[in-house]
C-alpha cells in the first residue's frame, strides 16, 4: 500500500533520488542539495503554520511503500507563485494583418511574455519512480493534493495551475529553447532550466525578448512543439484533464510546454469528495476509494477498498485505518476511484 504524507528531514536522500531520476526539464526538482533541503524545511514550516489565506507556503508530499518504508515518489503544492520573484510565461494568441485595398488578410500567432499566474496556486513536482507507475499509484499521488486542498481551502488560491514539461530529447535539448538560445540567450536549455529551478531568474528579465514573438519566424522545429508535452508527462496531463484542467494558451518560456488551469471549486475531486465518519472492521466491498484523513501536518492518503453507507459512515479495515492514523469516529475525506 502506498501512503502519501508530508515530507520529513529523513526523506532527503529519497527526494534527491527522485530529482536525479526525473531527468531534464523537471524544473521544480533541481539536483541541488541546499535547495532540496530548504524545500523540505519550508514545507515543514508551512504544514505547521496557521494561515487564513494563501501566502508563500509550500506543501511537499512523498509516497511511501507501507511494507518497506521506501519513498517512491513526490509531489507538491505551492500556495502562490510570483509574489517574491516574477513567474513568467508566454501567452499564445492570434493577431490579424489585413489590407482591404490589397485584398490581403493574414492571421498569425504570437507569443507574448507575461506573469499570468501571479498569486495562483501551482501544482508541481509530481514524480513517481518508474517501477511504481502501475495500478492507481499515479492517481493517488496526483489526486491526494486535491483531497488536501478540499479540506484546507483557505490555504490556497481560487485558481490552481500546473506547468507540463515540454518536448526535449534524452540529452535535454529543447527545439523551442534552441531557437531562443541562438538569438537571445547563448546558454544551454539544461543550464537555464537549472537556474530557474534554484530561483536564479534574473537572467530571464535581462535577456528574454520583451516584445511579442511572431511564431512563423521561429524554426519549424520550434513551432512544432509549442503546447506539446514530453512523452513521460502525458499520463500526468491526462489525470489533470480528467479533473477539469485545460490549457488557455499559456506555455512555458523555455520548452513551450503547456500550462493547464482550473478553478479550485471546479476540480472534480474537490467537487465530489465527501467526509465520512470512520468505522473499523472487515468488509467484502471491492470498490476502491482514494481516502485521506482531515489533518494538515499529520496528513495521510491511501487508495483502498471501503464500504460506504448513506448514514455518512465508512467501514475500513484495521490496516487502512492505521495507514491513515485514524480511529473510530474520526472524519476522513474520500472519493470513488473509477
Amino acid at each position: 500500500m502506498l501512503i502519501i504524507r508530508p515530507i520529513t528531514n529523513a526523506d532527503y536522500p529519497a527526494l534527491m533520488q527522485c530529482a536525479e531520476a526525473s531527468g531534464h526539464g523537471f524544473t521544480s526538482l533541481p539536483i541541488n542539495e541546499d535547495l532540496l533541503r530548504t524545500r523540505i524545511q519550508h514545507s515543514q514550516v508551512s504544514f505547521n503554520t496557521h494561515v487564513t489565506s494563501a501566502g508563500q507556503e509550500s506543501y511537499l508530499l512523498v509516497a511511501v511503500d507501507s511494507d518497506s518504508g521506501q519513498v517512491v515518489g513526490t509531489t507538491a503544492i505551492e500556495a502562490t507563485v510570483g509574489l517574491d520573484v516574477p513567474f513568467y510565461n508566454y501567452h499564445l494568441s492570434t493577431v490579424t494583418h489585413a489590407s482591404r485595398q490589397l485584398g490581403v488578410h493574414n492571421i498569425v500567432k504570437v507569443l507574448t511574455l507575461g506573469n499570468q499566474y501571479t498569486g495562483d496556486t501551482e501544482l508541481c513536482s509530481l514524480f513517481l519512480l518508474p517501477e511504481w507507475r502501475q495500478g492507481v499509484n499515479g492517481r493517488l499521488l496526483s489526486k491526494s493534493r486535491f483531497l488536501l486542498m478540499a479540506d484546507h481551502r483557505q490555504r490556497f488560491a481560487d485558481v490552481a495551475f500546473a506547468e507540463m514539461r515540454g518536448v526535449s530529447d534524452e540529452q535535454g535539448n529543447s527545439p523551442f529553447w534552441q531557437w531562443l538560445k541562438e538569438h537571445f540567450f547563448s546558454i544551454d536549455f539544461t543550464y537555464a532550466d537549472y537556474l530557474t529551478g534554484i530561483g536564479h531568474k534574473g537572467f530571464i528579465a535581462d535577456l528574454m525578448p520583451k516584445l511579442p514573438i511572431y511564431v512563423n519566424l521561429l524554426s519549424k522545429e520550434a513551432q512544432a512543439v509549442i503546447g506539446q508535452v514530453h512523452t513521460n508527462t502525458r499520463p500526468a496531463l491526462q489525470l489533470l484533464e480528467q479533473e477539469g484542467f485545460c490549457c488557455r494558451g499559456y506555455v512555458d518560456i523555455f520548452d513551450a510546454g503547456p500550462s493547464v488551469e482550473c478553478d479550485v471549486r471546479n476540480i472534480e475531486t474537490v467537487r465530489h469528495s465527501q467526509r465520512y465518519r470512520v468505522e473499523i472492521g472487515e468488509h467484502t466491498n471491492k470498490q476502491c476509494y482514494l481516502v485521506s484523513n482531515c489533518q494538515l501536518a499529520g496528513f495521510r492518503a491511501v487508495a483502498a477498498p471501503l464500504a460506504v453507507n448513506a448514514q455518512g459512515q465508512v467501514l475500513m479495515t484495521t490496516d487502512v485505518a492505521a495507514a491513515l492514523n485514524v480511529g473510530v469516529g474520526d472524519e476522513v475525506r474520500l472519493v470513488a476511484q473509477s
